[in-house]
């Protein structure tokens, strides 16, 4: 993010995706220097591993806040601005895990499932303004997501029915970043094609980097 603040073709801005004051204000802040808002990605992840039978309920709502609910706050922020250009691009950012659930990740799995299905009905609904909604499902991404779960997960309640599984939940936060990930730099560019790079793009992270 240093290296994108020295470069005068970048508009870097602290955002927080759960926050309603704080999208609002970055979104209007961009639209008052450049003038519109061409194309939105909303890139915003955390990951919550452990058994859905004993994470917290608010762990789980904090990762529905943020995968899935701060991309409906940015996207309902740009879409009035969009709506009266008659075009725009909104690109969700999802998980190829979404098409093989499996033990430990179920929360993360969900809330990019039900980022899926709202992607599939905003691209009905938006499609008589102009604007496209594209939902996105990678692989592995090269980053620090299984260092910040492993955060979370530390952070959690001790384990009762499940903590003879406690390593095996530890290495699954990891398993994203040990099947030769994608560098992110690369999927960066495959995301955003070069004909988009004369237009004014959002790709808006959540406060945590992940």
């Amino acid at each position: 993010m240093v290296d994108l603040e020295k470069d005068t073709k970048f508009f870097v801005q602290e955002l927080d995706v759960q926050s309603e004051q704080s999208v609002s204000k970055v979104v209007s802040e961009v639209i008052d220097k450049y003038g519109q808002i061409d194309v939105l990605v909303n890139n915003a992840g955390v990951q919550c591993i452990g058994p859905l039978a004993e994470i917290p309920i608010q762990a789980m709502e904090n990762t529905f806040n943020t995968n899935v609910f701060g991309s409906i706050r940015m996207t309902q922020a740009v879409v009035p601005h969009m709506a009266s250009k008659r075009k725009g691009k909104i690109v969700n950012i999802g998980s190829i895990s979404i098409l093989a659930p499996g033990p430990w990740s179920g929360v993360y799995t969900a809330s990019k499932a039900a980022l899926h299905a709202l992607t599939d009905t905003l691209r009905l609904e938006l499609r008589p303004f102009g604007i496209d909604v594209i939902n996105i499902v990678p692989g592995g991404i090269q980053s620090n997501i299984a260092d910040s779960a492993i955060t979370s997960f530390n952070n959690l309640p001790e384990l009762k029915l499940y903590k003879p599984f406690q390593e095996s939940i530890r290495q699954r936060a990891f398993l994203s970043q040990n099947i030769k990930p994608t560098p992110a730099e690369t999927f960066a560019k495959e995301t955003v094609p070069p004909s988009w790079r004369s237009c004014t793009i959002c790709p808006f992270s959540s406060k945590i980097f992940s």
